[in-house]
């Protein structure tokens, strides 16, 4: 294992307590509170254990009407922090003292605009969710809700649970 990934798990060793899959929904919310958009998701965390990253994450989004996006964002450690820079944004993470994984980043395909973001892990580690705050020049622009699972899809449990 190589140093940054060895500083990368002793800084934030938080973050490693999201290795996996997750799937879920993504709702994006106008400041007006009116559902802007909503898809599911299936996201992969992956922690390699040397190479030139200490995190890759692979997103697949899928929309009712049947498209799809898919991205992998990989992410290296320096400074305490973990660090993107990729076609759509660039920006950082890092983890709070009660373990929360905090980020901000900018977006490079709609300037001026960033968000910051909040990943909770709920007991158990089976669920979490992540929130964040969009703002554009300032000015707070929407807001995305999202509620994930670990290893399963999100619906079929829904339906399941009531």
């Amino acid at each position: 294992m190589d140093t940054m990934i060895r500083n990368f798990r002793a800084t934030m060793p938080a973050m490693f307590d999201h290795a996996g899959i997750w799937t879920g929904t993504y709702t994006h919310i106008a400041p007006d509170l009116t559902i802007i958009d909503q898809h599911e998701s299936r996201v992969e965390c992956v922690f390699p254990d040397d190479g030139p990253y200490a995190y890759i994450q692979h997103n697949l989004f899928t929309w009712a009407d049947g498209r799809t996006a898919r991205a992998s964002l990989p992410g290296i450690f320096r400074d305490g922090r973990l660090w993107w820079d990729v076609e759509t944004f660039y920006g950082s993470a890092w983890q709070s003292l009660d373990g929360e994984i905090l980020l901000h980043l900018h977006r490079k395909d709609e300037p001026g605009a960033s968000f910051r973001e909040i990943i909770l892990l709920g007991e158990g580690g089976t669920y979490r969710t992540r929130t964040w705050h969009w703002f554009k020049n300032g000015r707070l622009i929407r807001r995305t809700l999202c509620e994930e699972v670990r290893g399963e899809d999100v619906r079929s449990k829904v339906r399941r649970d009531g």
